[in-house]
């Protein structure tokens, strides 16, 4: 089974997002904020990252900068999911490193063809 670590400091949207990801068959692990997200990934890689941009403490960028850094770091798939949507910060985050962008409001379409995108379902 693949493992997702969702990334948002939402409640609501990691419960949404979890149960997607759940109907897709992923194991779930959640972080509400960047530092948290690479104290995770620390004990063990994701197969996927579903990331919030604007976070508390850590942001995404941020997370994202540290996480392709770490040792094992590039081996997640990171799927920013977020409401900016100018195309600055949809650059900003594929020259990091992110391998897809979602659009906030997502269902579970959305979330399964970007998985399926990048080669994950």
């Amino acid at each position: 089974m693949k493992h997702c670590l969702i990334v948002d400091d939402s409640a609501v949207i990691r419960k949404v997002a979890r149960r997607i990801l759940e109907e897709l068959a992923f194991t779930i692990t959640e972080a509400e904020n960047g530092e948290i997200a690479l104290s995770v990934c620390r004990d063990g890689m994701p197969d996927v990252v579903l990331l919030d941009w604007n976070m508390p403490v850590m942001n995404g960028y941020e997370f994202l900068t540290h996480l392709r850094q770490a040792p094992g770091g590039e081996k997640p798939k990171v799927l920013f999911c977020t409401t900016e949507n100018d195309i600055a910060h949809i650059t900003r985050a594929l020259q990091a490193g992110a391998d897809e962008y979602i659009m906030k409001p997502f269902d579970k379409d959305i979330v399964a063809a970007k998985l399926q995108e990048v080669g994950l379902v």
